[in-house]
Order: structure tokens, then sequence, then C-alpha cells
């Protein structure tokens, strides 16, 4: 690769303003196109972060020469054709979280990534901060001895609008996808699949789950409990217990600076603090795969990515969340 990895942004909404801006934090990035489907949207987005080329259709992005990895940052219900696209030109792609709305569609995403050797990653920035990269090598060197029990919420206060993508199911709103994926690959970093999920939500009447909690059991005995929300502001902790100690994250659980390890009463805070919004960190995994020749992350394992998505359709199925027709 040179020196420099080059990025288009494929969409022009918040989330693609944050990674813009968190890119500018790695010396070895530059952002050199956005592309919406209209361009003045694109216009308007490369003004405002000084990007030098901004095309007004996805197409005319991912054909751009002057461009290394795409960052899709569509609403959910966009993410396959977006990749699709992305893929056929050949562009290494960094897809928001969740891929798809099904494990099915989600596969011929990574089925065709991996038929082209073109790589192809979920942006679940939460597995690339260091606090929980940090957290999992200690669970995984016996630090809390057993896990035993996973418990984390994410629960937002948002205004009811059923035109914002959150409360639309056409634009694939509701909380179990948007928010409930952090604790569910929370609880998988340190379980592994579930091989027994229960779960219940509170439905909208336009179909969307509003406030669902969910409840795995595993194989080794473990449990998680996890929650998520769209209508009140919870905690959004998690905690990680295991037979002889646990682990606990305050506020934002999934950008974590720091946690605490308790053995008893005795506390030991970790502090790992960063610049930025943390987008950046992921964005760093995928230049090290690319200089590295990879077409698939370690650390962000399609495979995990898949294994997620399937308990997440298992869940979407048991609270009635249809995102069809």
């Amino acid at each position: 690769m040179a020196d420099r990895i080059r990025w288009g942004i494929l969409s022009t909404g918040s989330i693609a303003s944050t990674f813009v801006e968190d890119l500018r934090l790695l010396p070895d990035a530059v952002v050199s196109a956005v592309g919406s489907r209209t361009s003045a949207s694109a216009e308007r987005f490369a003004a405002k972060h000084g990007i030098p080329r901004a095309h007004g259709s996805w197409q005319a992005l991912v054909d751009d020469p002057e461009v290394d990895a795409i960052y899709v940052a569509t609403p959910h219900t966009a993410h396959f054709d977006a990749t699709m696209l992305s893929l056929a030109a050949g562009k290494a792609t960094l897809t928001e979280k969740p891929f798809t709305l099904d494990v099915a569609s989600s596969e011929v995403l990574v089925d065709t990534a991996r038929a082209a050797g073109v790589f192809l990653m979920e942006a679940m920035w939460m597995r690339c901060i260091p606090a929980v990269r940090r957290m999992v090598e200690l669970v995984q060197g016996g630090a809390i001895g057993e896990p035993t029990a996973v418990h984390a919420d994410f629960g937002m206060q948002v205004p009811r609008d059923e035109s914002h993508r959150l409360w639309s199911r056409t634009l694939g709103g509701g909380a179990l996808y948007d928010v409930g994926i952090y604790p569910v690959t929370f609880a998988q970093l340190f379980l592994g699949a579930p091989s027994s999920v229960h779960a219940w939500a509170r439905m909208t009447d336009g179909g969307v789950d509003q406030n669902t909690g969910m409840l795995f059991g595993y194989d080794s005995g473990a449990v998680a409990a996890l929650t998520c929300g769209l209508v009140g502001d919870t905690a959004r902790r998690a905690t990680i217990t295991g037979t002889t100690g646990r682990i606990e994250v305050a506020r934002d659980f999934f950008h974590p600076q720091g946690f605490t390890v308790w053995h008893g009463d005795e506390a030991e805070q970790i502090d790992l603090p960063f610049e930025g919004a943390g987008y950046h960190f992921e964005a760093a995994e995928v230049h090290r795969c690319l200089r590295e020749g990879r077409t698939e992350s370690p650390l962000v394992p399609l495979a995990e990515t898949l294994d997620i998505l399937t308990v997440l359709d298992v869940v979407r199925v048991k609270v009635g969340l249809d995102y069809s027709g």
C-alpha cells in the first residue's frame, strides 16, 4: 500500500462525519472523496470536511481510482446494496454495523468478498477500542477465573418521531439492531455463541422494538442478561463476572476509556484513554490488514459477525420484529 490509505465515504450522515473527523488522528489516512445519492448532499459534506472530491452517486465513488477503501455509513437497509457495489469495484470495504438486517444477506456479502479476494469488515468499533481489547486479553488469560455471567445494557431516550430512522421499520429501525447489537457483541466476546436464547420486546404500532430484553444460556453454564431500548436513558454499563473476580465497565461500555477489575473487595482501575470518539481504531485495523495483505480482520472476524447476526435473527423472530414487506 501507499504511504497513506485513501478513504471514500459512502453516505453523508452524522456517523460519517464522526468517522471522518476521527480519521484525522491517523497519520496514514486521508479522505479522498465522498459519495451520496445526490450531488448537493455530497458537495455539502465535502465542503464541511475539506474533502477534495464529491460524487453524486455511490457508483461514481466506488469507481474513483483515487480511493483505496470505502466506508459504508448508510442506514441499515442500504448496507447490502452499497457494500456489494464497493466489493464489485474491488475496493476494501468497512461497512457499518449491522452488515444487514438478516444473516442470510450478510452471508452473501461475506461470500462475495471471499470469492473476489477483497477485504471486508464490519465497523463494530467496540471490538477495536483499547480498553475492550485489554478486557478480552485479561479474561482469556484467566484474570477473573472462568466467566460465569455477562450483564450489559444500552438504552437511549429517543424522541418519538415515526419519520426518524430509529422509529421507522422501512429504514431498519428499532433498538435491537442499532444499539442491542452492542450488548450482544459484548457477551459474544467473553462467552462465545449462546446455546439458548430467550427474548421479549415492547413493540411500537409501527412494528419496531422499543424496549427489549434478552437472556442467553451457554453450554459452559454461563448466562448473559442484556437489554436495549429507545425509551429511557439507561446506565449503559457492563459487567463480566468470573469464578475468581469480575470486571466492571462504567457508562458507555461500548467505547470505554477504562474499567475496574475486582477481586473480592479489592479493586484495580485500568485506564486506557484516547483522543477522539474512537472510530479511528477500526480504521487503523483496516490499515493494518491491508498492509499485511489480509482480506479479513482477525480482530473483527467475519465468522463472528455472522455468528452475532445469527443470534440477532433468533431474537428478531422471537420478539416479532419483521423487516420484510
